[in-house]
This record gives structure tokens, C-alpha cells and sequence, in this order.
């Protein structure tokens, strides 16, 4: 088995990475990252490349075309007022989390409709399914993300192929290093085995703590989608402080 995982050098990245390498049946794993894979973690099985979404290059997947499964977790948002973001990030932000992962998965598109079993994950975030005030071009990134992938699982189902996109919308996530920390993978170990079996079994969609946490929030998301963002925008805002 061979695997890509495009923001594996890091966060929940770098925990499917180290799965999927500790795996006897697997016998490679392409990384593509902006950063370069920590030397910590190096592997004989691990193919690392830098690889810089931004810039709407990717001329990085050639030569990493005999993949069995694809895993997507590059992505990044800074909690800000709509009014401090530049034009550069904005252009940015939708290049590296939506236009980036759809991109990808167009090239490898035609595996996903074969009958052969392909396995694709992609990080989204809960912000894409909420009003996410501080966020707001992050969010945006991100509903556009889980929108494509919707759509797309139906066009593979209608289309009579088995293989399924995994959309994974998490809140916030300790050990991922995503506000700014230290990556930790011994912390999100648990999940990025979580999203690799959901994957495996062709799942759409996984929200982790749904039952605990995200249940609730939904319901009172749909409830009142203003006054669900005005209070996020108070917890948000105290959070800056």
C-alpha cells in the first residue's frame, strides 16, 4: 500500500503519517509539506517533498501517481476581525484550504472512480458548518471545502463507485500545533487512527466529539444562526484578550 499526505509534516498530518508507516502492509508514504518533515520522525518508508500550496503549483504530484490512498490535512486560519486581513491572505487562505485540496483530488479523481479501493480523507473544520465570527475567511474556506465534497460523494455513489471522500470537521484540536504550539502526535495519535479506519470504511463525513460536544452546538446553531455567531464572536473576542 502507498499513501500521500499532503501537510504531513505536522498536527494531525504527521499522527497519520506515523499510523500509516508503523503498518507492515505499507510500503510507502509520500509526505508534501511547506515545512520539511522533523528528522525525529524519519522512516525509510517516508518520501518527504516540499511543497508550497500557496502558490497553486502542482507540478509536486508528478511521480506520485501509483497511490492506494490520499490523506489531506494542510490548512490554516488566524483568528482576526474580518477588517485586519489582508488581500494576500485572503487570496491565500482560499489557495492553501479549498482551491489546493479540490485541485488534488481532481488529479487523483480517476482512481477515485475505478473499481479499485482508493482511501481519501480530508481535514475540514467544524467553522465551515457554523457562523464562525474571526474567522470568517476561514470558514468560508471551509464551507466551500465540505460543499465540494458533498457534492462529489454523490457523483462518485450515482456513478457506482464504492470509494467515498471522508470529510473531517473537528473543533479545535490540542497537539496539532494549529494556534501556534508545538506539534505533539502522541496526543492526536487516537484520532488519526479514528480517521483512517472511518476512511478505510469509505465514511463521508466524521466529527469528532459530535456526541459530546458538537450535537449541541449544531442544534443551536440551526436554532438561531445570528444569535449562535453573536455569542461566538463574545467567546471569540474574550479569547484575544
Amino acid at each position: 500500500m502507498k499513501a500521500l499526505v499532503v501537510g504531513g509534516s505536522s498536527g494531525i498530518g504527521l499522527s497519520i503519517v506515523l499510523n500509516l508507516v508503523g503498518r507492515e502492509a505499507c510500503d510507502r508514504v509520500f509526505v508534501l509539506d511547506k515545512a520539511a518533515f522533523p528528522e525525529a520522525y524519519r522512516s525509510d518508508k517516508i518520501e518527504p517533498a516540499v511543497c508550497d500550496l500557496s502558490l497553486g503549483d502542482y507540478s509536486c504530484l508528478e511521480g506520485i501517481d501509483d497511490i492506494d490512498a490520499l490523506y489531506i490535512t494542510a490548512g490554516f486560519g488566524h483568528l482576526k476581525f474580518f477588517q485586519e486581513l489582508s488581500e494576500e491572505y485572503i487570496d491565500s487562505s482560499f489557495s492553501v484550504n479549498a482551491v489546493a485540496p479540490i485541485q488534488i483530488i481532481r488529479h487523483y479523481y480517476d482512481r477515485m472512480l475505478s473499481e479499485k479501493d482508493f482511501t481519501c480523507a480530508v481535514m475540514v473544520s467544524i467553522a465551515g458548518r457554523l457562523s464562525s465570527p474571526l474567522f470568517s475567511v476561514y470558514s468560508a474556506t471551509k464551507a466551500a471545502l465540505s460543499k465540494f465534497i458533498e457534492a462529489v460523494n454523490v457523483e462518485l455513489d450515482v456513478q457506482g463507485s464504492k470509494n467515498r471522500i471522508l470529510e473531517v470537521s473537528p473543533g479545535s484540536l490540542k497537539g496539532t500545533g494549529f494556534s501556534g504550539g508545538a506539534s505533539r502526535p502522541e496526543m492526536t495519535a487516537p484520532l488519526a487512527d479514528e480517521i483512517i479506519c472511518r476512511a478505510e470504511c469509505h465514511e463521508e463525513l466524521f466529527i469528532p466529539q459530535y456526541d459530546e460536544v458538537f450535537r449541541d452546538v449544531i442544534a443551536r446553531y440551526s436554532a438561531n444562526a445570528h444569535q449562535f455567531g453573536v455569542s461566538s464572536y463574545w467567546y471569540k473576542k474574550k479569547g484575544r484578550e
